[in-house]
């Protein structure tokens, strides 16, 4: 007996994305994704009007979220919507669309439940520094390798790059971990990395190239020290917790402990652990 289709969505987390949103969209590969959700965040351009345009299914914020706020509303709509496997993708055009197959391709055969797409890993026959020759400014090219560095140490892991936006779940994991206590912030990447490993489930990663360009999105200098004592703080309490010095709700109680119970059966469908 043939198992079913596992239904692929991409969710968008956009702010001032009109100028790229179209491109990105047309380069996902034909009959790879079932369904594209945006998540606005109040943008001030003309992003939703275009996402329509493009027959998008699009969620507006009241007000605006942040980027780990955005991203708690696109996990939760793609659950709701029924979603096997869940890629995030940028709609600011930074990251390659077309590698959503590669990307996904773990997920769909039980390889893996989170993946990465990491700029600083080279492809196959692949020369030089990939990040560097794409355009990524040196500073943030050192402050990520001393991040991951720093991640690979406490987690375990050993990631060319733990702070990509280029990401894919399994459903399992997004049913499991308790993302929605994570922060509304930049940070709620690495507060997934470290719970999808405090959970017990398999991270892989691809490589993606590198695009840096004017409309495509960056954090900048200052936004970037703050990110790192946060994602070192993030380290920190990982390390509290798992010595048993200190318990975090965010690395020990479930998706399903923190929701509403007029909300889970709409939202929790399937497996929650591997």
């Amino acid at each position: 007996m043939t198992a079913p289709a596992q239904r692929v969505v991409v969710v968008m987390p956009a702010y001032n994305a009109a100028r790229t949103l179209e491109r990105t969209y047309h380069d996902i590969p034909p009959g790879i994704v079932d369904h594209v959700i945006l998540v606005d965040d109040v943008s001030h351009d003309e992003t939703v009007e275009v996402a329509r345009r493009l027959g998008l299914a699009v969620v507006i914020h009241v007000q605006n979220r942040g980027y780990g706020g955005n991203q708690k509303t696109c996990y939760l709509e793609a659950l709701r919507d029924g979603a096997d496997v869940v890629v995030m993708l940028h709609p600011d055009n930074q990251y390659d669309s077309t590698r959503i197959p590669a990307l996904i391709a773990p997920l769909l055969a039980d390889e893996a439940d989170m993946m990465l797409g990491s700029r600083l890993l080279r492809q196959r026959g692949e020369r030089g520094n990939p990040a560097l020759e794409g355009g990524m400014p040196i500073w943030k090219y050192v402050a990520n390798r001393f991040l991951t560095i720093c991640e690979n140490l406490v987690l375990g892991l050993h990631l060319a790059e733990g702070h990509t936006g280029f990401r894919a779940y399994h459903r399992r994991l997004l049913e499991t971990v308790p993302f929605l206590l994570n922060s509304d912030d930049f940070v709620f990447d690495t507060e997934m990395l470290a719970q999808t490993v405090l959970f017990g489930f398999r991270i892989g990663e691809i490589a993606v190239p590198t695009r840096y360009f004017a409309e495509a999105s960056s954090v900048n200098f200052q936004r970037s020290v703050v990110y790192g004592l946060a994602t070192l703080n993030v380290l920190r309490r990982t390390l509290l917790h798992r010595t048993g010095l200190r318990r975090y709700a965010q690395f020990s109680r479930r998706l399903a402990d923190i929701l509403s119970p007029y909300h889970r059966a709409e939202i929790l469908h399937g497996e929650q652990r591997p």
